[in-house]
């Protein structure tokens, strides 16, 4: 009914003549118009003048997400400012360093490699344009890790990719970047044949599947320590994204590394000689593979295997989550952010007073102690990941006894059921089939040298049964 009053303040109109019911749903249906104006005519978000991504390039953002909210400028510059962010936020590079960046020819690693190259660009180009010459750029190299070792793949594709590569390297401007093409087998020695063979007797005595993989991936981390360590480089640079990251928190769930997988996601892991760095950290894949699209930004089909075992299949599951809801691989990567990272996961101070500030404004973040303070982690002598007590406790059983495999005692979950041999008699001729760096590193773990000592002075220890007098 109508109550035929004007001061009705229900929303109510008294008849068709007065209009005052017509006027506020004109009104509210204006609102609602004035909220989706930017979403219905395709302008920018950010800016309010250009025209959407969606709008200009609708093969490009074909996936929606900010694609149909941003334009290629405003996206462009949201993406450099999450990458930026996080360096300066961290700590990553200081005009000292010397930066290598694991070029793998992906979207990832290539837009970190642009991302690098445009900061070490405007660096150049305010040290030119500045009249004080003492405060350097820091270097930038490339570096890629042939693993063809483990698979087939037709030469003249190899040498193909292996020049488009080069010339993605040679064509970026000032200062000159080297570019390393080094196969994974050279970790045992410069002898290519003979690395060959004994990388392949190694992949050889893993039963597992999924244990082949993580396996390969521990020796790219090692070939790449490497070639910093040979070559003068203080940072490493991995354009491990989002979505990446969000794989690796499943599948560390499910192998049983929950310990230790807050050391594997944050920005900064100085648990190797050289520093990793992700500063694509905050960075999906669909928006690095929108901006190499936007910007031409050449990648090169590399011949990986497709992964396969537990890693294929949480990848498979990851990409489905993701096409239902694309904040899934965000909210799995924000979840696991909230574990508490490790004493390594921060740049160690120096005489740099940039990156002492950000390391302690990092440190006070987190919580963190001095490293001085904190106990040293022991690590896993296969991954290096770090260990807690119970794990190096539980794992004498792999028999202690022999030195050569005395390195085992100190091995995470994963590591002892998916890359270790079965039966404990075939651990000596496994541990002859590593990488020496690795069992240098095996060998520097806090525990085995724990061990160590004590086996020297165990004739002067003290019995339970002496008193001590």
């Amino acid at each position: 009914m109508e109550c035929n009053s004007s001061t009705c303040p229900s929303g109510c109109y008294k008849d068709s003549d007065s209009g005052v019911g017509q006027e506020r749903q004109s009104a509210s249906e204006n609102g609602r118009c004035d909220l989706d104006l930017y979403a219905n005519s395709h302008v920018c978000i950010k800016c309010k003048v250009n025209e959407t991504i969606a709008a200009t390039h609708p093969a490009v953002a074909s996936g929606g997400g900010d694609g149909s909210r941003f334009c290629a400028d405003c996206f462009r510059g949201n993406l450099f400012g999450k990458f930026r962010f996080a360096v300066t936020s961290n700590a990553m590079i200081s005009p000292s360093d010397n930066v290598l960046i694991a070029f793998s020819g992906g979207s990832s690693s290539r837009v970190a490699l642009q991302f690098v190259h445009e900061m070490q660009h405007k660096a150049q180009k305010n040290l030119e344009a500045s009249r004080d010459k003492y405060l350097p750029v820091f270097g930038v190299g490339v570096a890629y890790i042939d693993e063809s070792a483990n698979f087939t793949v037709p030469s003249h594709d190899f040498d193909r990719a292996m020049d488009e590569m080069k010339l993605i390297v040679s064509n970026l401007a000032p200062p000159v970047k080297q570019f390393y093409i080094v196969p994974i087998e050279r970790i045992y020695s410069s002898d290519t044949g003979a690395g060959r063979h004994r990388l392949m007797e190694l992949m050889d005595a893993v039963p597992d599947v999924t244990g082949k993989e993580d396996l390969l991936e521990h020796l790219r981390m090692l070939s790449l320590q490497k070639i910093a360590v040979d070559n003068g480089y203080t940072k490493l640079v991995l354009g491990t994204c989002t979505s990446r990251i969000a794989c690796h928190v499943l599948e560390a769930t499910v192998k049983g590394e929950g310990y230790s997988l807050a050391a594997d996601i944050q920005y900064v892991d100085a648990r190797w000689k050289i520093p990793v760095v992700l500063p694509l950290r905050d960075c999906i894949s669909q928006e690095l593979n929108m901006l190499c699209s936007l910007d031409s930004l050449k990648m090169v089909e590399t011949f990986q295997q497709p992964r396969c075992g537990i890693n294929g299949l949480i990848s498979s599951f990851v990409k489905l989550l993701q096409e239902e809801n694309p904040s899934r691989e965000s909210t799995i990567v924000r979840t696991a952010g909230k574990l508490k990272p490790f004493s390594f996961n921060k740049i160690l101070e120096d005489d740099d007073c940039n990156v002492h500030s950000a390391s302690q404004r990092r440190q006070k973040k987190y919580n963190l102690k001095p490293s001085e303070s904190l106990p040293p982690e022991s690590f896993c002598s296969i991954c290096h990941s770090p260990l807690k007590n119970s794990d190096t406790t539980s794992s004498n059983s792999i028999g202690n006894d022999e030195a050569s495999v005395g390195i085992f005692a100190e091995t995470c979950s994963s590591c002892q059921y998916q890359i270790l041999p079965r039966e404990p008699s075939s651990l000596e001729s496994f541990h002859s089939l590593l990488p020496q760096q690795m069992i240098y590193l095996a060998k520097n773990s806090s525990f085995y040298k724990h061990e160590s000592l004590r086996d020297q002075i165990q004739d002067c220890l003290l019995s339970d049964s002496e008193d001590g007098t």
